[in-house]
C-alpha cells in the first residue's frame, strides 16, 4: 500500500508552502506522527509528521521548493508491522547499513522500530556512568517512549536536530552503540555537553552571500508594508516594577511546586496589559476600510525570537483567562514556537502585540505595529534604580526600586497621544499596584 504526503492546508488563508528541509531519506522507516518534513508559510513553520507508518520511499519535491497545498510531495510504502516476526529479529545495525533502498532494508523495513531496538541492543557493560547534568534536552514523543522503553536517560545524548534537538537517529544510533556517547561524558567530566545548533544551510560569515530565508522575507514584506500604511508614533513609560518584583519572588517556589510552572514576569505585564486593553478598547482595534473594528476579545500577541526569525504566537480571548492559565499558556506557546509545533490558528489572528527587547538589555525599542492591529507594546530591561519617592505626607526620599521601560508604539489613524496615554497610566497603575496574590 502506497500513502500520498501533501503539503498540509495550515488555515483558510494559506495557499502554499514552501518545505525547508526533509527530515528523513528515501528509502528510511518512519513510524506514524514522527516528524517527516519542515515547511514554511506566511503564518508559521512547522514540522509535518508521517501520516502513516512505513518506508519513504519517494520523496517528490525538494527543499526550499514552494507547493501549493494539497500537492504531492511524497509517498510512503511498506507499513511497518506486517511482516513476521523473524523480521524483527534483524539487527539494527543492518537496518541502518541497508537504509537507502537495498534489498536487505526491504526485509526488516516492517518490523517495529522499538521491538527491533529491544531485541537487538545489547546490554551495555556494568561500567560506572557519570551523572548528567544540564536540563532535559528537546525531543519528540516518539523518541521519548523508545527511551523510557530502554531506559535511556535522554541527558547522556547529544541531539542533531534542529536547535540540538534529539531525534530518532540520534536515541536509535544511542542505542546501537552507548559506548561512544559514555565516552563522550566521561572526557566531559560527568557535565552533558550542550546539545548543538543545526548548522545553517549557508554561510554566515562575513564577507559571504545569503538569500533571505522564507520567513525572513515575510517578515521584511510585512515591516515594510506596516511603516507604508500606519503613522506610527511612540510613548514611552518607566514604571516601578517593585511590587511586582516582590510578588514574583513570594510566590515562585509555590508556583513551581504545586503548578510546574517557572513563574516570569511576562504574565504579569500581560494581565495588566489585558486589563487596561478592557478599559481602553481603542487600543484593542483596527482599521479595516475605513472602519474601526473594536475586537470582541483580546488575543494577545507574544513575540518568540527563534534562531532562524521571529514568530507571534497568540493566547485567544486572554482576558477570560485566570492568572495561573495566562502564565500557562504563554509559557507552553513560546515553548512550541521554539519547537515549530504551533498550529497555524495559534500564530495568527493577534489584537495586540507584546514583544520583549528588554531581555537583550535594551532600555526601550520603538516597535513596528504588527498588522491590522493598532498598537504593539514593547518592554525593555528590567534594572534597579534610584527613585524620588513620596510619602502620603509630602515627604521626598531617594530609594532603590527595580524599574521598567515599556514602548507604546500606536496607529494614529485611529489612535490619539490622549488615547494611548491613558492606556499607559492605567497599565502602569496595574503594574505598580499590584494587589492579586498568586497562589
Amino acid at each position: 500500500m502506497v500513502t500520498d504526503v501533501v503539503m498540509p492546508q495550515m488555515g483558510e488563508s494559506i495557499f502554499e508552502g514552501t518545505i525547508t528541509k526533509w527530515l528523513k531519506k528515501v528509502g528510511e522507516k518512519v513510524e506514524k506522527d514522527e516528524p517527516l518534513f519542515e515547511i514554511s508559510t506566511d503564518k508559521v513553520d512547522a514540522e509535518i509528521p508521517a501520516p502513516v507508518a512505513g518506508i519513504l520511499s519517494e520523496i517528490l519535491t525538494d527543499a526550499g521548493v514552494t507547493v501549493t497545498v494539497n500537492t504531492v510531495v511524497a509517498r510512503i510504502g511498506g507499513v511497518v508491522g506486517e511482516t513476521k516476526a523473524a523480521g524483527a529479529d534483524q539487527s539494527f545495525a543492518a537496518t541502518s547499513a541497508q537504509g537507502d533502498g537495498g534489498s536487505n532494508s526491504a526485509q526488516v523495513a516492517d518490523a517495529p522500530v522499538v521491538s527491533t531496538v529491544a531485541k537487538s541492543a545489547v546490554a551495555p557493560a556494568p561500567q560506572v556512568m557519570p551523572e548528567p547534568v544540564g536540563e532535559m534536552p528537546r525531543s519528540s514523543p516518539l523518541v521519548r517512549r523508545i527511551a523510557r522503553e530502554n531506559n535511556v536517560d535522554l541527558r547522556y545524548l547529544t541531539g542533531t536536530g534542529l536547535g540540538g534537538r534529539v531525534n530518532k537517529d540520534d536515541i536509535l544510533a544511542y542505542i546501537a552503540n552507548p559506548d561512544s556517547q559514555r565516552d563522550a561524558a566521561q572526557t566531559h567530566g560527568g557535565h552533558h555537553k550542550a546539545a548543538p545548533v543545526a548548522a545553517a544551510p549557508y554561510s554566515t560569515l562575513p564577507g559571504t552571500v545569503a538569500p533571505l530565508s522564507k520567513m525572513r522575507t515575510i517578515i521584511a514584506e510585512r515591516m515594510v508594508q506596516s511603516l507604508a500604511v500606519s503613522p506610527h508614533v511612540h510613548s514611552v513609560f518607566k514604571i516601578d516594577m517593585t511590587r511586582v518584583a516582590q510578588m514574583r519572588q513570594k510566590s515562585r517556589a509555590n508556583c513551581e511546586k504545586k503548578y510546574g510552572l517557572k513563574l516570569t514576569y511576562m504574565p504579569f505585564i500581560a494581565a495588566a496589559a489585558i486589563d487596561a486593553l478592557r478599559r481602553y478598547p481603542v487600543v484593542n482595534s483596527s482599521l479595516i476600510n475605513g472602519e474601526i473594528h473594536y475586537h470582541a476579545n483580546v488575543n494577545l500577541g507574544i513575540a518568540v525570537a527563534l534562531e532562524w526569525g521571529l514568530i507571534v504566537p497568540v493566547v485567544r480571548a486572554a482576558e477570560t483567562l485566570d492568572f495561573i492559565t495566562l502564565a500557562r499558556t504563554i509559557a507552553d506557546l513560546a515553548e512550541r514556537a521554539r519547537a515549530k509545533k504551533l498550529k497555524v490558528e495559534e500564530a495568527s489572528g493577534s489584537t495586540f502585540t507584546l514583544t520583549n527587547s528588554g531581555i537583550f538589555g535594551d532600555e526601550f525599542g520603538t516597535p513596528i505595529i504588527n498588522q491590522p492591529e493598532s498598537a504593539i507594546l514593547a518592554i525593555g530591561a528590567l534594572k534597579k534604580e534610584p527613585l524620588v519617592l513620596t510619602d502620603d505626607e509630602g515627604t521626598d526620599s531617594i530609594a532603590i526600586r527595580t524599574v521598567q521601560n515599556f514602548c507604546l508604539g500606536f496607529d494614529h489613524r485611529t489612535i490619539d497621544g490622549a488615547d494611548s496615554g491613558k492606556f499607559m497610566s492605567q497599565f502602569k497603575k496595574n503594574l505598580e499596584n499590584w494587589e492579586q496574590v498568586i497562589e
